[in-house]
């Protein structure tokens, strides 16, 4: 699969720019080098697993947070 194929597509193609900005401040925070040619497929499983379950973590909270104000604003 070529680097800008999925088959699981983004809803809101702007939205491609703000997780790959995402990935990269995740992989920073854990430590973890970001391959310099751009290519993920060289960082093990481990690590790759361990980005994209703090990009989870870190949407959900967005999602909750977002829930929890519009909830606020209604009452």
């Amino acid at each position: 699969m070529t680097q800008n194929s999925s088959s699981n597509p983004l809803l809101i193609q702007q939205a491609t720019q703000a997780l790959q900005s995402l990935k990269y401040e995740v992989a920073s925070e854990l430590g973890i080098t970001p391959p310099a040619d751009g290519y993920w497929g060289a960082v093990s499983s481990y690590e790759n697993g361990s980005i994209g379950g703090s990009i989870t973590k870190k949407l959900v909270a967005y999602a909750q947070q977002r829930l929890a104000a519009t909830e606020s604003s209604v009452e």
